[in-house]
């Protein structure tokens, strides 16, 4: 059995917390800015803290699985 969920979850993770595609945090001229589809280093970091937070607790602390046979 193989497990898939670290696989689907870190894609769609990537896909939804990708800096300036549905938001970006810090933004270039405000905190927050939504669907600008321009980054820069600072809101890269900050999306990848998240992206681990959150991958973390859904795999780790959730023990989220998703088996295939």
């Amino acid at each position: 059995m193989t497990d898939w969920a670290p696989v689907l979850v870190g894609v769609v993770l990537f896909v939804l917390l990708s800096p300036g595609l549905l938001f970006q945090i810090p933004g270039n001229s405000r905190p927050v800015e939504f669907g600008s589809l321009k980054t820069n280093g600072r809101a890269v970091f900050v999306h990848t803290l998240l992206f681990f937070a959150v991958y973390a607790v859904l795999l780790l602390a959730a023990h989220l699985h998703i088996y295939t046979d």
